[in-house]
């Protein structure tokens, strides 16, 4: 089954303010994107599952048909650059959907 890394083109995560980390996942074509948005690989459910978070620390989960692009934020545990923050500028956190997997 081939990963979210095989079907993007773009997986990436930044600051999106102090207490929120905004993440984009961007395909190359709209059958692309179509698929994962349909497979539901990509949710708010399996996002929160994913980080192992609950879903009320989604603040925002969003498809742009247009941009065959899904963005979703989260708040932060910690606000950006406090004692324990280990990525002040959000740009780490993408990293686990990587290898989420895309059903065919």
């Amino acid at each position: 089954m081939p990963t979210l890394y095989d079907v993007a083109t773009t997986i990436r995560s930044k600051n999106a303010g102090v207490n929120q980390v905004t993440f984009d996942i961007i395909f190359p074509d709209r059958g692309s994107y179509e698929r994962v948005r349909d497979s539901g690989a990509v949710t708010r459910s399996t996002v929160a599952t994913l980080y192992g978070i609950p879903e009320s620390r989604i603040s925002d989960f969003v498809t742009f048909d247009i941009a065959n692009a899904i963005k979703f934020t989260i708040y932060r545990e910690k606000p950006s650059g406090s004692p324990g923050d280990w990525d002040i500028l959000g740009c780490q956190f993408y990293g686990p959907l990587m290898d989420l997997q895309v059903p065919d």
